[in-house]
């Protein structure tokens, strides 16, 4: 099966970048095949253009969401791995999610509505925040991000929410220990999922 690993984090260096990692390591020992959307070492615009609105006369995606689209077309599962910022995901993810996982792509159109066009694949999200997990649930921020990020991208798309594992307290200095922590967790939720090897 092959796994979508969709990074937004300018920082290659960052822990959502060690994430992101870890996934693709763990499930390629699982004997899976994983490929890494790094969305700020692409460059990704994460401007919807005019003619990328859905049912409009002059619809046409763009070369690079063309491109994106052809990269991870086959995956069977999609993999989001992303900081909160201001209690939510950077802009750069949600526009790739518009345009990427946009019309002709992840939905189409059935008659007046939308029809789902992943059936049959999984969504798995990795989310961190600088604030503890306790208060970005407190908050309601961790429950908001569930239903716009996981609930209804999966229900328009037909996908299936395997997992949303989010890491609270990602702060500079924080210890390695803590850090190698929270990896293992990550290894765990890939072998959890998907441990049969293929």
């Amino acid at each position: 099966m092959k796994h979508a690993v969709i990074l937004s984090h300018p920082n290659r260096g960052s822990f959502n970048a060690a994430v992101a990692d870890a996934y693709m390591q763990s499930v390629q020992a699982l004997g899976h095949q994983a490929v890494l959307r790094d969305l700020y070492a692409l460059d990704f615009d994460p401007r919807l253009a005019q003619e990328e609105m859905p049912f409009g006369a002059a619809f046409q995606p763009r070369p690079d969401v063309v491109a994106e689209r052809a990269a991870i077309g086959d995956a069977g599962v999609f993999v989001l791995v992303y900081p909160l910022w201001l209690n939510a995901p950077p802009a750069m993810m949600k526009g790739y999610l518009e345009r990427v996982f946009g019309f002709g792509f992840a939905y189409g159109k059935d008659g007046n509505g939308s029809a789902p066009l992943l059936t049959g694949r999984k969504l798995v999200s990795f989310s961190s925040s600088g604030a503890p997990f306790h208060w970005v649930q407190q908050t309601g921020a961790f429950e908001a991000v569930r239903t716009l990020f996981d609930r209804h991208l999966a229900a328009v798309c037909g996908m299936s929410v395997a997992d949303h594992v989010h890491f609270g307290g990602i702060v500079p200095g924080i210890r390695p220990d803590a850090v190698a922590r929270m990896l293992k967790d990550v290894a765990r939720t890939a072998e959890k999922h998907f441990g049969k090897k293929e």
